[in-house]
């Protein structure tokens, strides 16, 4: 069974140094034997489903009655019109290519910020911030005693930032007024403060806020699927953060897209690729119907502000692009049919893309170059506006500076020596493709539609619903593995390996935990303090209301409130999700 990744992209198998050292073979290469090739090598003897990974089964080839006449109709509709399945663009990337843009943290906020200037000096166009998981996810400082008890993980799973001054720290010299960025805040109770830090670095640098380009998460998939924390706001409470940030970023950044629904978290958690998109798109349903229940915006604005969405790329190249291509025809639909929402600029879906960190395995790890390299041209070959490449060594520890160079190079010499760029949809009219497509779609509707019987979105993570069959799909690809029907190369077979801890992984720095102790006192000890005492109480009684509560997020960000301050508000007013998992 491949344990490769907890949860990519950052959910990290750390693997401690010395036992790696220990594990080195001690006789030079030259000097063993011919090895034998350990792992099942009678394929032929295989019990073999032709099927995609989904379970959506396979014919031998495809011909023009194999695809359904509802999707036939479509077929000829151009790249960049509706219903967008072939592309976002007519031109597609001669004339605007997919932005690189890496998940890039750890350490102190220094060392996010270097990494994140080496990024982009080596060909990243756009950045993602990562806050520490061990303070951010539950909104604490680093001296709360959860965190005390890990202080040696503190900083491995991205920059610890408790105050406005860290967030500077970590963006200084950072061209935000011309580079797209992310600001982090994956988690939905982080993800207000994460942004009101940016936008108060971005105010105080002298920067209008609507000239701002960038996107928010603030995504119920990785809080309440796939990283269930120990302290988390109830699902209402999340869905009121999330349509504040909308409504705020209306009035304040119409060129920010303030929530990104994350499906890559779906998926990594155990949704296969037609339930990743229903689940999806039932979540957006959720933000719409109560951005129309309020009334405080139009449903069209509403629907650019969750449209911006992002997907994991896996192994099966195909489906994953189709699934892409699935995707902007759902919305078009969904839009149009539920909301009867027709405008091309909003029913256009963006899409970011991360490959699946949870397929990097920490056996041969050079392979995963090649995994890398090929969810990369799945994404591509779907129309991908935007792409992340996990690291060949994220199984072992927080992708190293050469890592996330290759990082990069792979999506450069996808843009640049391939050709890939030069026709639009180039899968478009394979009948296998289009009838894949279509099947995606009906399965995904199917999904969506089971969503909306169990009471919607949030009401399948309150009652377990969605855990369930996230955990029965990744209960199916274990026995998969265990069975030999799934080969996974240098975990389940091929496990013979030359040099096979030439790769150590980078982790991290020693000093995060005593800096951020020192910054957090020293913000204490010097900030205004009633300044910061009337913030929070304006920032409880706001919660305590109805009003939004981004206006009073930015006024506490700016009075050099702490992340721990924050969370206790949330704590004390919310109370705490009641998870469904069960122990």
């Amino acid at each position: 069974m491949n344990f490769s990744g907890l949860k990519g992209n950052y959910f990290l198998l750390f693997v401690n140094k010395s036992f790696l050292a220990s594990r080195r073979p001690a006789t030079p290469v030259s000097a063993r034997p011919i090895p034998q090739v350990h792992g099942r090598m009678n394929h032929d003897s295989r019990p073999r489903r032709w099927n995609t990974v989904s379970g959506i089964p396979l014919k031998s080839f495809y011909s023009a009655e194999d695809v359904p006449a509802e999707h036939r109709r479509i077929m000829d509709a151009a790249p960049g019109a509706a219903p967008f399945h072939r592309g976002a663009y007519a031109t597609g990337y001669r004339t605007k290519a997919w932005r690189i843009f890496q998940l890039s943290g750890f350490g102190k906020p220094e060392d996010e910020n270097e990494r994140i200037k080496f990024l982009l000096a080596n060909g990243e166009t756009g950045f993602l911030m990562e806050h520490d998981r061990n303070t951010a996810d539950h909104c604490y400082n680093v001296d709360h005693p959860d965190v005390l008890a890990r202080r040696e993980d503190v900083g491995l799973t991205g920059a610890v930032m408790q105050s406005v001054r860290d967030i500077a720290i970590c963006m200084d010299g950072l061209p935000i007024e011309s580079t797209y960025g992310h600001a982090g805040g994956a988690v939905v109770q982080h993800a207000p403060f994460a942004l009101a830090g940016y936008w108060t670095v971005a105010k105080r640098r002298g920067l209008d806020l609507r000239t701002l380009a960038g996107t928010g998460q603030s995504d119920f998939f990785l809080t309440y699927l796939g990283c269930v924390t120990k302290q988390q706001i109830p699902t209402p409470a999340g869905l009121r953060f999330n349509a504040d940030i909308m409504e705020f970023c209306s009035k304040h950044l119409p060129r920010w897209v303030p929530v990104s629904i994350a499906g890559y978290n779906g998926a990594d958690s155990g949704l296969n690729a037609f339930q990743e998109l229903g689940a999806l798109f039932a979540n957006a349903v959720e933000y719409l119907d109560e951005i129309k229940r309020r009334g405080s915006m139009s449903l069209e604005e509403a629907a650019r502000g969750c449209g911006g969405v992002s997907f994991r790329m896996s192994m099966d190249i195909i489906e994953e692009a189709c699934k892409l291509r699935a995707a902007r025809l759902m919305w078009t639909q969904l839009l149009e049919r539920r909301y009867g929402i027709t405008n091309p600029k909003v029913a256009n879906l963006r899409i970011h893309c991360v490959t699946a960190g949870s397929m990097m395995t920490w056996q041969q790890p050079l392979n995963n170059i090649v995994r890398g390299t090929l969810m990369a041209l799945a994404g591509v070959l779907g129309g991908v506006q935007s792409l992340g490449v996990s690291g060949y060594d994220e199984a072992l520890s927080i992708p190293s500076e050469h890592a996330h160079q290759m990082s990069v190079r792979i999506q450069q010499v996808l843009q640049n020596e391939t050709n890939l760029a030069a026709v639009t949809d180039p899968l478009g009219g394979s009948y296998y493709v289009e009838t894949l497509t279509a099947q995606l779609v009906e399965r995904a509707w199917q999904f969506f539609d089971e969503i909306e019987q169990q009471g919607g979105f949030l009401a399948t993570l309150d009652s377990g619903w969605l855990h369930a069959r996230a955990a029965e799909n990744q209960h199916a690809e274990f026995m998969a593995q265990d069975s030999g029907e799934r080969v996974v190369v240098g975990v389940t077979d091929f496990r013979e390996d030359i040099s096979p801890y030439e790769v150590d992984g980078f982790m991290g720095v020693d000093d995060a935990f005593d800096v951020a102790i020192a910054r957090l006192e020293e913000v204490r000890r010097t900030r205004g303090e009633r300044r910061a005492g009337d913030a929070l109480r304006e920032l409880e009684r706001v919660c305590r209301g109805s009003d939004n509560i981004m206006p009073a997020m930015m006024e506490a960000l700016d009075a050099e409130v702490t992340l721990g301050e924050v969370g206790d508000v949330w704590r004390g007013v919310f109370g705490d999700w009641n998870t469904p998992i069960q122990t």
